[in-house]
């Protein structure tokens, strides 16, 4: 089917759709042939997992060829010569790096360590690759990966406060630690050792250290799990067991620091990272520091926004986005920027001066830079496409699509495009956001419409796909989103209004964008209105109900309805709430109560939904059963669905029959309740 027949011989999009979607990330340029590898991610036959393999594009962008066939292939990176890939593959729950020939054939294993790798950097000579795993503490602890059913059964001692993460799981007396292997013999050593978790380690140009970022006590009564600043520290690679030595602090623990790279010669560090003068809500910004140490200096002060993705989607998840890369002369630096909805690639010179690579209304969510900086490859997705590869020339800033996983899907269903508008709140801020269309779309009709409220809250809507979304314009609802006080994309100031004061200017933005859609699109039927959002947006879709009776009915997922106990049961929840809300259950009980949407339980007479997963971390599922039992008990319109085996993640990487029943379940909801 051509893209110019009409939308009429197209369907509608169906939530069974999501097991025909492909992914496509990691793009990694080959030093030479300038070849691409990159991963492509489905969900399989049986509908039951994810699987990937790693693709191999021309230059020239001919068609790709399978390159490796997993099942679960990632994380692809060329050798410096270019004569093999290295990847990461899970084989029996375990991933270690593998290599595989540039020409193809047999991929072989070359780590064999105990636990997960969670990622990898060849050595400037190609002669070893450093990587991270999980090391345990104490040897004789049970951990995640493995053990036996007996080890399993052992109480499990608690002795740090961040006993938990999401999507992990408890604690499991083991750390991130970086390690070398030698790429002919395999011979491994572990680098570093102790009570903290290496991150981001990448090579010194001249390949005799190794930097990594890392949150490494000052004394032994520290509490590092307290701490928000983290530093870059350096380390000699060993060549075997106890040779290694002490890392090297090159930092001043002033800065939360993400990830870093050096400059082509080696003398400069460029990392992101914040003063934290903002808390939680300071934007990501672009600092350099010598090599040898020092104070850090800010790249990225003229530029009032947040380096690297903020982008909200549910086709993906916290995809690796990597340190900023330096220009071949070591002048200037390229980086993702998130401003006003969309995610490009902007370009720094050191002094700070700045200028944008690429164009339109997109998220890039990666990119890497051709050898000769004159093409970036970028991953980018829009309001009609999930997700390929580009060819964008720096210069003239043409573009070329190299990949199109997804055109058998899109050739048969019909896609709303948003329109973007902007409300004038009271204090004088502009708030953006974007209206869909519902399928079948007649001027004279009136359509009822859902408002769909993004987590973080410190994250933003973008121009990019969302399944759900595309969901319910299908089913007839015009679908409002916006990005509120407290998002990232429209500066500093905008990000704090939530700090402090949830359910505050955040709650009168979203009602004023709903008022200003119904007025600037008349097919909205202002009185057919729902409401749904999860993390945050569940948060805010709690608050809505129990503040305003306007929605006709509400969809709250892995939300948060009660602060004080939201402070001990997250896995973030003690820092979380102290940044964002402002206080602690022994100091500010009123201050916390008084925020939480349990408060006002009450007064919710919206019939609600309430989607949680069992294994939820970030916001525990305990938050969903107090609002649930309360709402029961008071006798109000509600229901209760849980998900087993589901992390705060469920909605862009759980279980895909579940997020299929989930997208079903929430427009059930709404159907029933004659939205």
């Amino acid at each position: 089917m051509s893209d110019s027949q009409s939308s009429t011989t197209k369907r509608c999009i169906t939530a069974e759709d999501l097991y025909r979607l492909h992914w496509v990330s990691d793009p990694a340029i080959h030093p030479i042939s300038g070849e691409i590898a990159y991963v492509e991610q489905y969900i399989n036959k049986e509908w039951t997992d994810y699987n990937s393999g790693i693709w191999l594009l021309s230059s020239e962008g001919a068609s790709a060829l399978p390159f490796t066939y997993g099942p679960k292939d990632e994380t692809p990176v060329w050798s410096p010569d270019g004569s093999q890939l290295a990847f990461l593959r899970t084989t029996d729950g375990k991933r270690q790096v593998w290599i595989i020939p540039e020409r193809g054939g047999e991929a072989r294993q070359l780590t064999h360590v105990e636990n997960n790798v969670r990622s990898l950097a060849w050595s400037p000579d190609g002669t070893c690759i450093s990587f991270v795993a999980k090391t345990a503490e104490n040897p004789s602890s049970p951990t995640s990966d493995g053990g036996t059913q007996e080890a399993q059964l052992k109480g499990r001692v608690v002795n740090r406060t961040k006993a938990k993460s999401d999507g992990y799981g408890l604690w499991d007396d083991t750390r991130d630690h970086l390690y070398v292997t030698d790429v002919t013999s395999g011979h491994t050593v572990q680098l570093t050792s102790g009570a903290y978790d290496v991150a981001e380690p990448v090579w010194s140009p001249d390949g005799q250290r190794i930097l990594f970022v890392a949150r490494i006590a000052e004394h032994s009564k520290e509490d590092t799990d307290l701490r928000k600043q983290n530093d870059l520290f350096t380390i000699a690679p060993a060549t075997s067991n106890g040779d290694a030595a002490a890392p090297l602090k090159l930092t001043h623990s002033e800065l939360h620091i993400e990830s870093a790279a050096y400059s082509p010669d080696g003398s400069t560090i460029a990392f992101y990272g914040h003063d934290r003068h903002a808390k939680g809500a300071t934007q990501t910004r672009l600092y350099t520091v010598p090599s040898s140490g020092g104070t850090a200096v800010c790249v990225s002060e003229t530029l009032d926004a947040h380096l690297g993705n903020a982008g909200m989607s549910d086709m993906r998840s916290h995809l690796h986005i990597g340190p900023p890369r330096f220009s071949a002369d070591g002048q200037s630096l390229y980086t993702l920027v998130t401003l006003e909805g969309n995610v490009h690639v902007y370009q720094f010179t050191l002094d700070g001066t700045f200028k944008i690579l690429t164009q339109g209304e997109r998220e890039i969510y990666q990119f890497e830079l051709t050898s000769d900086e004159r093409h970036i490859i970028a991953a980018s997705t829009d309001v009609s496409l999930p997700g390929d590869l580009f060819r964008v020339a720096i210069h003239s800033g043409t573009e070329e699509r190299l990949t199109r996983v997804n055109d058998s899907l899109f050739d048969e269903i019909e896609i709303s495009v948003p329109e973007s508008f902007w409300t004038e709140v009271e204090d004088g801020r502009r708030v953006q956001g974007w209206v869909m269309k519902p399928a079948g779309f007649k001027e004279g009709v009136s359509y009822p419409a859902i408002l769909e409220i993004h987590g973080g809250p410190h994250a933003m809507y973008s121009n990019s796909f969302f399944h759900e979304f595309q969901l319910l314009a299908a089913q007839g609802y015009t679908v409002i989103y916006t990005n509120p006080g407290g998002s990232r994309g429209y500066g500093q100031s905008f990000t704090n209004v939530v700090l402090g004061d949830y359910g505050g200017r955040d709650y009168t933005d979203l009602l004023s964008a709903v008022d200003e859609a119904i007025r600037q699109f008349p097919f909205i039927h202002p009185e057919r209105l729902g409401v749904t959002g999860g993390s945050y947006g569940g948060f805010m879709t709690n608050w809505i109900v129990g503040h305003t009776d306007r929605f006709r009915a509400a969809v709250t997922q892995r939300s948060i309805s009660n602060w004080l106990s939201m402070y001990g049961v997250s896995d973030i929840g003690y820092s979380f709430t102290e940044d964002e809300v402002g206080g602690n259950p022994w100091d500010d009980c009123e201050l916390l109560w008084k925020q939480s949407p349990l408060a006002y339980v009450q007064q919710i007479n919206t019939p609600l939904l309430i989607l949680h997963g069992e294994q939820d971390l970030r916001c525990p599922i305990e938050q969903g059963e107090q609002l649930f039992t309360a709402l029961r008990r008071l006798g109000k319109p509600t229901q209760f669905v849980r998900f087993p085996a589901s992390s705060h993640e469920l909605s862009r990487k759980g279980h895909p029959q579940l997020r299929v029943e989930r997208l079903q379940r929430i427009t059930n909801w709404f159907a029933q309740h004659e939205l």
